[in-house]
């Protein structure tokens, strides 16, 4: 069953296309993120317009993938692929800003390089892994020049193909193909519109064509019921409860859960913006998507128990507190909360408490307690004595303790030394742990940075979970992780007396160093650091000149770690270089 892949952007003549109404439909969703219009070679943005005729109905080369010009030169040497590509092709398979190499590398598992200069692209990592990425990247370059073609029979492994509606097509792709690429974003997946000529949905007698996913099962999943919500708000009944209670591929360490609500508990269910929704996803760990009134769980049996188990509760304090017992879950964190700071944690209509779920992926909710359900004096006599409040946490264990910490926090703001009074410095070896570190005033002002953005800025880089309280640094995570922040942390507080110099340079495996010419300085830094503060905020890294001086030039440091990050901010900055080189030449390029 070969199936020729195209994008769904431009679309021919005559096909439907998603109209004023079809947005407004779409707003049902609430929990769709729009994409943007970065061109893009795969879901449909930035491609080059080309005939949708017949393609070979015969997959060639890549391992199912074909295309009317056949598959490009490849050479296998020692543990990787070698693949020639052209001018254009280079540019297509590396998107702007890199993102669709990344794309590639993080739906295949596979390290993709691209080297512009001798016209190759190299592919590296297990031998699965490789195949995958070369079939990828052919199929992105043959869709430059027309049709491609993929046989479903030896795909299997990474391949789902959901039959989408005629008249939903340009709905589920959006405008430029939005829609399509930020479901690959949230999933990492890759996907196609498949073209499938004459042929019909199951048994439905509606004609439809053919949506291809590719990329690991958890993921293909997560991307098709979101397909799914989104056709089902367009064709109602397009997929009914039952057709979604199992699924083929499902084995016991993965299945699929069900339960239809009705409308008015769908509504409180899903969440302004689908934020419920997510909550519910990302605390239980478990797929979770509503497909018109069926939420479908899919995930382990744990992760749907806590799951169904969450959306319970969700519902419970429709009618009141809820009481958890608590103290044999290995999901749940319980911070005890002073009742006289019970609304600041908690904020307007629940705002504070919604964004540290948001952050974190956490389900979060002030309990009853046994003696709030003793009866109305005890209450009262609890009032009068102070006291606390049971704050429940649940999630995964990282999730847990970055909202833990972002609460004693806020409570550490309204009652300073709460929850410091004692603290001092402390520094684990534990494999996952939290280290302290204590701050001065001036410390803590430039570490924290305006609306925080330098503490931001070091975790993400790090990888760890770093949180002010007080006066104290407080560093959740590995011990890898927790290294890394320390370090981080402390180059950045030697920045105010001064250059900073890396001594293990060469053995760290988290950091890249560039070259910046002594006048592209200025441009490469910015006005008061704004271009350097832009890259690390693009691509999730720190970055520093480095005092000392280690050759001609300057010596940036970008340390993170995501290599992706890294590799991308190094672009950028040589962006910034050959911008500034380029005028003292006037111009020329």
């Amino acid at each position: 069953n070969a199936i020729d892949l195209r994008y769904p952007e431009p679309m021919a003549e005559g096909e439907p296309r998603r109209s004023a109404d079809d947005e407004e439909e779409m707003g049902q969703l609430n929990d769709r993120e729009a994409g943007n219009d970065d061109d893009d070679a795969m879901g449909g943005g930035g491609r080059k317009e080309h005939e949708r005729g017949d393609a070979p109905r015969n997959g060639g080369g890549g391992g199912g993938v074909g295309s009317v010009g056949g598959p490009p030169k490849a050479r296998v040497e020692e543990n990787k692929i070698v693949i020639e590509v052209s001018d254009d092709d280079a540019a297509f398979i590396l998107g702007k800003g890199g993102k669709t190499k990344e794309k590639l590398a993080r739906v295949s598992g596979a390290r993709i390089e691209l080297y512009e200069r001798s016209r190759t692209l190299e592919i590296m990592g297990p031998p699965e892994a490789r195949a995958r990425a070369r079939k990828y990247v052919e199929a992105v370059m043959a869709q430059r020049v027309g049709p491609v073609s993929i046989d479903e029979d030896t795909d299997t492994d990474d391949l789902t193909t959901v039959q989408v509606p005629h008249e939903a097509v340009g709905f589920v792709t959006g405008t430029q193909g939005n829609f399509l690429r930020s479901i690959e974003e949230e999933w990492g997946t890759l996907m196609f519109f498949a073209e499938y000529r004459g042929r019909r949905g199951p048994s439905s007698g509606v004609v439809t064509e053919k949506l291809a996913i590719f990329g690991p099962r958890r993921a293909r999943r997560g991307a098709h019921l979101k397909v799914l919500a989104a056709v089902e708000t367009k064709v109602r009944g397009f997929a009914p409860a039952s057709s979604l209670a199992t699924f083929a591929d499902d084995k016991e360490d993965f299945g699929t859960d069900t339960k239809v609500l009705q409308d008015t508990e769908l509504s409180y269910a899903l969440g302004k913006k689908g934020g419920t929704r997510k909550k519910l996803a990302a605390s239980s760990e478990c797929i979770v998507e509503y497909v018109g009134n069926t939420v479908v769980m899919c995930g382990t049996a744990e992760q749907r128990g806590n799951a169904k188990q969450y959306l319970e509760w969700l519902f419970a304090q429709l009618r009141g507190p809820v009481f958890v017992e608590y103290t044999r879950r290995n999901d749940c964190t319980v911070i005890e909360v002073p009742r006289d700071t019970v609304g600041y944690v908690t904020g307007a209509r629940r705002a504070t408490l919604g964004r540290i779920e948001e952050e974190w992926g956490v389900l979060m909710f002030f309990m009853e307690t046994r003696m709030q359900r003793d009866g109305r004096e005890a209450r009262e006599s609890a009032k009068d004595a102070g006291g606390t409040e049971k704050l429940a946490i649940f999630g995964p264990k990282r999730g847990r303790r970055g909202a833990e910490l972002k609460v004693m926090s806020a409570v550490e703001i309204k009652n300073p030394g709460h929850f410091t009074t004692d603290a001092s410095k402390k520094v684990t070896d534990d494999e996952w742990g939290t280290d302290q570190y204590p701050l001065t005033d001036q410390e803590l002002s430039y570490a924290l940075g305006k609306d925080g953005t330098t503490r931001r800025k070091l975790a993400r880089a790090s990888g760890c979970v770093m949180e002010y309280v007080g006066h104290i640094a407080f560093l959740a995570g590995t011990r890898e992780e927790r290294h890394r922040a320390r370090d981080y942390l402390k180059w950045l507080l030697k920045q105010r007396n001064g250059p900073v110099r890396v001594e293990d340079l060469s053995e760290r495996t988290d950091v890249l160093s560039v070259r910046v010419p002594v006048e592209c300085v200025g441009n490469v830094t910015g006005n008061r650091g704004s271009s350097l503060r832009a890259i690390e905020e693009e691509t999730g890294t720190f970055c520093f000149l480095e005092g000392g001086g280690r050759g001609e030039g300057e010596q940036l440091l970008v340390f993170g770690t995501e290599k992706s990050g890294r590799e991308r901010a190094e672009r950028m900055v040589r962006s910034l270089v050959d911008e500034k080189q380029n005028e003292g030449r006037g111009g020329g390029g």
